[in-house]
Formats: C-alpha cells, sequence, structure tokens
C-alpha cells in the first residue's frame, strides 16, 4: 500500500507538471487567463503530491521498510529516530528533498503573484515546472525511493546511514543549504521569464529580492554548518579542506554575492543590466552544477556519495540544457538591456563595486577550475592530476585581500565621483586605525604577509562600519534622540544599507578567525595513563581509557584533564569508534574553545598496555568564524525584517 501510494504520488506529481507548464504557456496569451490560473492551481497540486511522497518516504523509514532499497541502504533499527527521519542521508531521499523544496518554492511564488506580475507569471511557471520535470522525473525512474527489493534479498535490518552523517550538524546541513540551492531557481526564473517577454526593467530582481537574500544566506549558513561538521566529524582537525563537494556550494554563494551587490548599481545608476541577468543565470546554473559534483562521482570528494555512470551523463546534459537555454535568451535580448549611463569615474562607488564583482568573478574562476582540474588533466593527458589546498590558497588569497579592501570603501565612498575632501573625510580614522593594527600585529611579533594583511583589512573594515553607524547616529541625535533610538532609527529606516553594514561586519569576522589558521599547529605523542604532555603552554594529562558500547558501535573514550597556564580548563573526552553495520571507524575530537584559540585533541590510537596515541591541534582564533555566523543571522535579520515604513497604507503592495 505505502509502496503504491508512493509511486502513484510521483506518478501523478510528474502529469501535474507537464499540465502546468503546458497551461501556463497556453495562459501566457492575456486573452486566456484561465489557463493560467488553471496551471497555478495545478502547481498547488504538483505540491501536495510531493508532499505526499516525503511522507511516505519518512514513514518507510519510521516503520523500518527494509524491503525498500532506499530503507535498506540508509537506516537501521537501532538508529536514532532523527537520524532515520533524516531521508537526505541517501540519493534516492537527497533528490526527493530537492523536488519536495521546489515544488514548496513554485507554490509559494504563485501564492504571492497571485494578483501580480501576470505578464511574467506564465514563463515563471514555465520554467520551474521544467525544473520540477527533470529532478520528479530522475526521482520516479532513477532514484526511486520506494523501488522494493526481491523478496530473497529483503533483509530484517538495513545497513544505516554513513556514520559521518550521524552528527547533529548533518540534520540541518543538507536542508539548508539545499533551501540555498534551490531558493535561487526563483530569481532565475523571473529573469528568464522577464527576457522572454521584455520586461527588462527592475521588476525581476525587485520582486526577488527577499527570494535571492534569503537563498545568499541560506547557501552561507549551509557553508558553515558543513565546515563545523567537518571541524568536529572528520578529526583533520580543519573545518575548509577546499574539497571539491564544499568548492561546490561556494561557487555559486561566489556568483551570487557579486550579483547582489551589481543589482545595486542597476538600482541606482540604471547600469550592469547585461551583468545582472547572467550573474543571476550563472549562480542557478552553478547550484544545478554542484548538485551533479556531488551525486555524479566525477571528482573525489570526502563528501561525494555518488552514483556515476548515465545519471551522471544525464545531470550534467540537464545543466549545460540550462546554462545554454539562458545565455541564448540573453543574447537575444542584449538590444534591450544595454545602458545608456557610463562610469564617470575609477574613484566613485558604483567604480567600487564593479571591481568587487571582478573580484568575487576572479574567486569564483580559481575555484571552478581547481575543483575542475583533475577532470581537465585526466581528459588531456589520460591522468587525473589533483591539486590541493596550497593551490587555492596561492590565488585566491591575493584578491580576498584585495576584496576586503573594496569591502571597506564601497559603502563609504561617493557615487558618480568622489572628490579628495570626501575620500580624506570619510578614510582619514578608518586609515589611522588600519595602520595602528599593523604596528600593533608586527609588534607581537607576527610577520607573515596574509596574517598582517588580513588583520589590518579587517581593523580597516571594522572601522568604516563604526564610522558610518557614527556619523549617522551623530545626525539622529541633533534631532532630539538618544543614541539607541538613532541607532534603531538608522537601521528601521535604511535596513538595506545598515543592516548590509552588519553582514559585512560578520564577513570581516570570520576573516579573522581565517587569518587565524595561518598559525595553526599541530603535535602527536604516545602517552602511558598518569602521564602529563606540557603543549604550547598546556598541560594535559591522560588519566584513564575506557571502553564503550552502543546499540550501532563500539569503541573506546579516554579522559584527559587540560590545563591552560596552571589554570584547569577541564576534562576533555576524545573518542574513537567502529560502526557494525558499515565497518566504518570514525574519531570523535574532544574541543576545549575560548575567543583566542582552540585546543583540539584526537584520539588516535590505543596500545594494548593501555597507551594512547594523542593528536593536539592549536587552532588560534577559530572561534570568530562561528562568531561571524552568529552575526551573519543578526545582519540578514535585519536586512530581511518587515519594517512597516511611515504613511504606508495597509493594502499598500511592494
Amino acid at each position: 500500500m505505502l509502496v503504491a501510494v508512493g509511486n502513484y504520488s510521483l506518478y501523478l506529481m510528474l502529469g501535474f507538471c507537464i499540465y502546468a507548464l503546458v497551461a501556463a504557456l497556453i495562459g501566457a496569451n492575456p486573452e486566456r487567463e484561465a489557463w493560467l490560473r488553471s496551471s497555478e492551481r495545478a502547481v498547488y497540486a504538483v505540491f501536495a503530491l510531493c508532499c505526499l511522497a516525503m511522507l511516505g518516504v519518512e514513514v518507510a523509514l519510521v516503520t523500518d521498510r527494509f524491503d525498500l532499497a532506499f530503507v535498506a541502504k540508509t537506516s537501521a533499527r537501532e538508529q536514532p529516530l532523527l537520524f532515520k527521519l533524516a531521508l537526505w542521508g541517501g540519493q534516492a531521499g537527497s533528490l526527493l528533498l530537492w523536488a519536495w523544496l521546489l515544488s514548496l518554492f513554485s507554490f509559494l511564488v504563485v501564492l504571492q503573484n497571485r494578483q501580480r506580475n501576470r505578464m511574467l507569471m506564465p514563463w515563471v511557471i514555465a520554467s520551474m515546472m521544467l525544473n520540477l520535470l527533470f529532478f520528479g522525473a530522475i526521482v520516479t525512474f532513477s532514484s526511486n525511493p520506494f523501488e522494493a527489493l526481491p523478496a530473497a534479498k529483503a533483509y530484517s535490518n538495513g545497513a544505516g546511514m554513513n556514520p559521518l552523517l550521524q552528527h547533529a550538524a548533518m540534520l540541518v546541513h543538507p536542508p539548508v543549504l539545499y533551501i540555498g540551492f534551490i531558493g535561487f531557481s526563483v530569481p532565475f526564473s523571473f529573469a528568464a521569464a522577464a527576457m522572454i517577454t521584455g520586461q527588462l526593467g527592475t521588476t525581476w530582481f525587485e520582486t526577488t529580492r527577499r527570494w535571492t537574500l534569503v537563498s545568499w544566506f541560506f547557501l552561507g549558513m549551509g557553508l558553515m554548518i558543513g565546515g563545523r561538521w567537518a571541524y568536529e566529524v572528520l578529526g583533520w582537525g580543519g573545518y575548509w579542506a577546499w574539497d571539491p563537494v564544499e568548492n561546490a556550494s561556494l561557487m555559486p554563494w561566489l556568483a551570487a554575492t557579486a550579483f547582489l551587490h551589481s543589482v545595486i548599481i542597476q538600482e541606482k545608476r540604471g547600469m550592469l543590466k547585461i551583468w545582472n541577468v547572467a550573474l543571476i543565470g550563472l549562480t542557478y546554473s552553478l547550484c544545478v552544477f554542484g548538485t551533479f559534483l556531488t551525486r555524479s562521482g566525477v571528482v573525489q570528494s570526502v563528501h561525494s556519495f555518488a552514483n556515476a555512470g548515465w545519471f551522471g551523463t544525464l545531470f550534467l546534459a540537464y545543466v549545460a540544457v540550462l546554462a545554454i537555454g539562458f545565455a541564448a535568451l540573453l543574447i537575444w535580448r542584449l538590444p534591450l538591456l544595454r545602458s545608456h549611463n557610463k562610469l564617470n569615474s575609477i574613484v566613485s562607488r558604483e567604480a567600487s563595486f564593479l571591481l568587487n564583482n571582478y573580484v568575487f568573478i576572479g574567486l569564483l574562476a580559481i575555484v571552478f577550475f581547481g575543483t575542475l582540474y583533475p577532470v581537465f588533466s585526466e581528459s588531456l593527458t589520460g591522468v587525473r592530476t589533483q591539486i590541493g589546498p596550497p593551490f587555492f590558497q596561492r590565488y585566491s588569497g591575493p584578491l580576498a585581500i584585495f576584496m576586503l579592501f573594496l569591502t571597506g570603501v564601497g559603502p563609504l565612498i561617493a557615487w558618480r565621483r568622489a572628490t579628495w575632501i570626501n575620500l580624506r573625510k570619510s578614510f582619514l580614522w578608518p586609515a589611522v586605525i588600519t595602520l595602528a593594527t599593523v604596528v600593533g600585529t608586527l609588534a607581537v611579533g607576527v610577520r607573515e604577509f596574509y596574517p598582517v594583511s588580513f588583520l589590518a583589512l579587517c581593523a580597516w573594515v571594522i572601522a568604516t562600519i563604526v564610522e558610518e553607524y557614527q556619523r549617522g547616529i551623530r545626525a539622529r541625535r541633533r534631532r532630539g534622540e538618544n543614541s539607541l533610538q538613532a541607532a534603531l532609527g538608522l537601521i528601521r529606516r535604511n535596513q538595506r544599507r545598515y543592516g548590509g553594514y552588519i553582514v559585512h561586519l560578520a564577513i570581516v569576522l570570520m576573516f579573522i578567525g581565517f587569518a587565524g589558521a595561518s598559525f595553526n599547529s599541530e603535535e602527536t605523542r604516545l602517552l602511558k595513563p598518569g602521564e602529563t604532555w606540557e603543549v604550547s603552554g598546556y598541560s594535559l594529562e591522560y588519566r584513564q581509557v575506557r571502553p564503550v558500547r552502543h546499540a550501532h558501535y563500539a569503541g573506546a573514550v579516554a579522559r584527559l584533564a587540560l590545563k591552560d597556564q596552571g589554570k584547569p580548563v577541564g576534562v576533555l573526552l576524545p573518542e574513537k569508534r567502529m560502526y557494525f553495520q558499515q565497518e566504518q571507524p570514525t574519531t570523535i575530537p574532544a574541543i576545549a574553545s575560548n575567543l583566542r584559540e582552540d585546543f583540539y585533541v584526537i584520539l588516535a590510537g590505543l596500545q594494548p598496555d593501555q597507551s594512547i596515541a594523542v593528536k593536539v591541534y592549536i587552532n588560534p582564533l577559530v572561534n570568530w568564524i562561528w562568531i561571524g555566523g552568529f552575526v551573519l543571522v543578526f545582519g540578514n535579520t535585519i536586512l530581511l525584517w518587515p519594517f512597516k515604513r511611515r504613511g504606508s497604507g495597509a493594502g499598500a503592495r511592494t
């Protein structure tokens, strides 16, 4: 019954997708509005059927239906309920999640626009249904979560989820990342609709501004949560390894960040229309391409839970059709997208934003080339050559420094043409603080170029943000407001500008954490019970090791007492596990954190005489990355908060 309901819901979902697509195309004729309304109702039905399929898979997971291949492969009786519910632990469930989110966003877009954007909506619906048709067809005919096993192969228990995925961060990382990926389908579809209809003003990106911001935010948070997962689970002491699948998520984030900046120039100066359309097309194409990298197995990755073969070829063909189709529309509409305004001066805000865009695209090109270099090298020479983090760090480092510099310059410099007086007034104090930071950093013994540069430029950006807030607060205090009222008033009256500063502050805090990686250190030592290890100012006393045993794994946990400069910090419990079903070992690090650094310890080995091999990483400033994540949440909340505008009527529509 469950299998039948699940499969019929998928088949019906595909049928309604096709109907919604065809009805939307017929409804593009303004005299056939009824077809458009019918198409919208079909989108509602698609969403309802996707929900039914999702519910069916969840029921199958919770009730241990090991006669289904997907459940047998990704779940087990002893698996905790929360991990059973995480259907993204396997490919079929993950792709179903993608289809479900796409149907949800299609539903919300239709609901939001049922009385507006009537010229664009037929093509928006058609675009989103085409996307959904592809993922729905993949789920129905290739990676079907309701595929039943032959009776001879049905087991009483499943293999269980990959142990590396059995972590709290992985309960939220994939859905958060997917919301970011799939959310960009909305501005992508509106941009395509704008080109098809010739409605190439600002409507398409103003309508989808919140979708873009929300998608950008979730994609960024997905990257961060993934980094935290790697830090706590993979046991190598780091959070970012330039792994191909990590890069696959970073690339669309870079393109989207460039779009969010350049679209401001179109709003203010009517420039960069072609560039903006191209960027949003590139962003969503990279989102789908990132999914292809993760799912196809074309690149080797610790994150790749792949299914290679024709599936990868089909996915790549879809990415190509998507990108080429969008590019063809862009070329067709080039005459209508050309701007009559030009850059007045290189010393202006629009010039700094444009340079900022070039930096993001430069970073994107480096990441793209480095990620796919093994594929390029194999196709040209027959030998797959890997390139590691040094390549990415060598070429992205200078661009990241320049990007930080522009982050401080852009918001404070004048539009059109800045004067010397304007520059001196805006940047005098930030420049002084930056210089003081350089002197202070050198005085404490830091000599390396990148850490000094990053820390100095972080100070530069923070100083410009503080100065901008001070200037605005000072102006409002002249009206009789106190400092708090003035700050809140600034944010309320111009949330995009001042919320944007908070987002910049978040990025700067993260860069402080990235700069700390230059001082990371690691050491390994064999310890006997009762022995104390003096390492980098810490005292690590090995007390005992004891066995641990759970339903689906067994292992050992060590007790290590940590002191910092003689002061007790606590007891660390690094653990080593072996999962029975997967026969896969994992290490669970123990971490003592403060704002200065992390003391990160791994139980690397265990000897018969109770001696243990312990690996210690000292990671300075790493906590500032996670603090930056919280500030990013705050900044985005400001950007998205629905402040009520003065004078706006209850029925006003934005």
